[in-house]
């Protein structure tokens, strides 16, 4: 059963991780390539931003974004601004978040995302955990995949593999992890096994690793499509 609650403390703790860790650069730094293609630093802060107010909107029952193209050119225009800028609105964002999950609602009721996608509001705030912590490994200044909550890493896996499940593009696939922690993921034909620590599977999934790492029986690694 998923605790809104829970993870809106994980929201709150994760999100002063990120801070307390981008609060140790400077300008330049900000200006310089995170590790997502084509971003900087300040394009990834400026996404988490303007997220937080993303999904305070889908909570609130309004558009997600008003379109595609104002979700771009909003983290372009925010991207270059000075670190305390960036900062102060990573915190203001989040404190509006958190005060939009505190309030009397009905969590089991179902909202809509971008795209159509639909999602109970409860898992809300680990959506919001989920850009938080994995945009925080994005920003390349010490926290890796290594690094995230246990919790985290099982329960991003089981979206992730979730998510892909039912896709005829990417084969039948099996997930094992070293601690012996097992997923199916995939379509209904081909079968793969899919072997390393959880930590790398979870990097493959995400798109935030290559999958060097981990081992394959019964053909080659899929190739899964963007998020």
């Amino acid at each position: 059963m998923i605790d809104h609650e829970s993870d809106l403390a994980h929201v709150h703790e994760a999100t002063a991780r990120l801070l307390n860790a981008a609060a140790s650069l400077d300008n330049a730094a900000v200006a310089e390539p995170s590790r997502l293609p084509g971003w900087t630093r300040g394009h990834v802060l400026a996404h988490v931003a303007r997220n937080a107010d993303a999904l305070v909107n889908v909570l609130k029952g309004l558009p997600m974004y008003p379109d595609a193209a104002t979700r771009d050119s909003d983290i372009e225009r925010d991207s270059g601004r000075p670190l305390d800028v960036q900062l102060a609105d990573v915190r203001a964002t989040a404190d509006r978040f958190a005060a939009v999950g505190a309030e009397p609602a009905d969590w089991s009721r179902t909202v809509e995302l971008r795209n159509g996608v639909t999602d109970s509001a409860s898992r809300i705030p680990f959506r919001r955990w989920v850009e938080v912590d994995l945009h925080h490994v994005d920003l390349g200044v010490g926290y890796e995949l290594e690094d995230l909550p246990e919790e985290f890493v099982q329960r991003e896996i089981d979206f992730l593999t979730e998510r892909f499940a039912g896709l005829e593009s990417v084969p039948e696939t099996v997930l094992r992890a070293t601690d012996g922690r097992g997923w199916t993921t995939g379509g209904t034909s081909g079968g793969v096994a899919v072997m390393g620590p959880a930590t790398e599977l979870l990097g493959w999934l995400s798109g935030r690793r290559d999958g060097s790492a981990l081992t394959t029986e019964g053909g080659p690694l899929p190739v899964l499509p963007a998020l």
